[in-house]
């Protein structure tokens, strides 16, 4: 990451781990935060405003083993952890106390934004670069579950696992929105020729232009796979660069001096539990590819031996309710 804000030659980088949180929970009616509300000086240039970045960034969604974060005031925290005033437990907040009353953080007295499934207003999201990380439900739901179970609770701080915060339907509206108001696409990136159109009422990577893919955003659609990456990191990673606009370097892949490790210890220090795999680790190399494609069946087996049977038909269903956004999203994946 450090590299990356060095090749951005000034642009600042606003990563979000979930898109989930950028999102009134389950549904609920939206309605902008009300500290982006207002756009104001500094918005977009060097200073910083009301606790977010502005600026021609990266945005990375994606669901990194389930973690969460806020990003902006009235944005909860989640499984106490505090954040920005606002008491987060388990997902839910206590409320706000405000002149010694408690008010409730959600919904906000604000207007929404047609179309805008987001607290966000668009005239801050046009300021970002998007992009979008992905994992299949099958391998990020357990492995956000084992970080909510013993022995990692303790070490994570986070003692209940919901379902709701897998985030992948979250992850598709903002998508969705963001190639309807054209904030990016409609060319895929790594995939000449192919541009993201609506056939049927639903988007789809088609060949050619048509009359609804006569613009240019200037930014591709880049939906990275985790899996795949893990298994081609050096030519994902230099696509992905190339796509959003940063120098790539095969250093990146390497963090093997004692400076890299303290500043990953520094970087993931918040989130410690959640990052111990890359922290004892020194570079990305390749993981071996498995010719073996496990069964739903083999798959139900092994979070059995794990979490037991009710944690494994907690799991099972939730993965079964994310499959087919996470399909959805795939089919943009960048090819390497």
């Amino acid at each position: 990451m450090r590299q990356m804000l060095t090749f951005q030659q000034g642009k600042r980088l606003f990563i979000k781990d979930i898109t989930y949180y950028l999102l009134p929970p389950d549904h609920q009616p939206v309605s902008i935060a009300p500290s982006l509300n207002r756009i104001k000086r500094g918005v977009g240039t060097d200073a910083q405003t009301n606790g977010a970045h502005q600026a021609n960034g990266v945005h990375v969604n994606g669901h990194a083993n389930g973690h969460s974060e806020a990003v902006a005031n009235g944005v909860n925290g989640v499984n106490g952890h505090a954040q920005n005033g606002v008491n987060g437990i388990n997902g839910h907040t206590n409320g706000v106390a405000i002149n010694g009353a408690a008010k409730d953080p959600y919904p906000y007295d604000t207007a929404p934004e047609p179309g805008n499934p987001t607290v966000m207003p668009k005239e801050i999201m046009e300021r970002f670069h998007f992009a979008f990380l992905i994992r299949d439900p099958h391998y990020a739901v357990p492995s956000y579950y084992r970080c909510t179970i013993p022995p990692l609770d303790d070490t994570t701080g986070f003692y209940e696992y919901y379902p709701s915060e897998a985030g992948y339907d979250e992850l598709r509206r903002t998508f969705e929105y963001l190639r309807q108001c054209r904030l990016v696409g409609p060319k895929l990136a790594t995939r000449e020729g192919e541009f993201v159109d609506e056939v049927d009422g639903v988007l789809k990577p088609v060949k050619g232009r048509t009359k609804n893919t006569a613009y240019d955003s200037g930014v591709d659609i880049c939906v990275v796979d985790a899996d795949e990456m893990l298994h081609n990191p050096g030519p994902t990673m230099e696509a992905f660069c190339k796509s959003v606009g940063i120098e790539y370097n095969p250093s990146m892949l390497n963090w093997d001096t004692e400076e890299d490790h303290r500043f990953a210890c520094e970087a993931f220090e918040k989130w410690y539990g959640f990052h111990n795999d890359v922290i004892d680790s020194k570079a990305l190399n390749p993981k071996p590819v498995n010719g073996h494609t496990k069964t739903e069946e083999e798959f139900d087996e092994e979070w059995r031996r794990k979490y037991g049977d009710e944690a494994a038909a907690l799991i099972r269903k939730t993965v079964d309710e994310n499959m087919e956004d996470y399909l959805y999203l795939k089919q943009f994946t960048i090819r390497v």
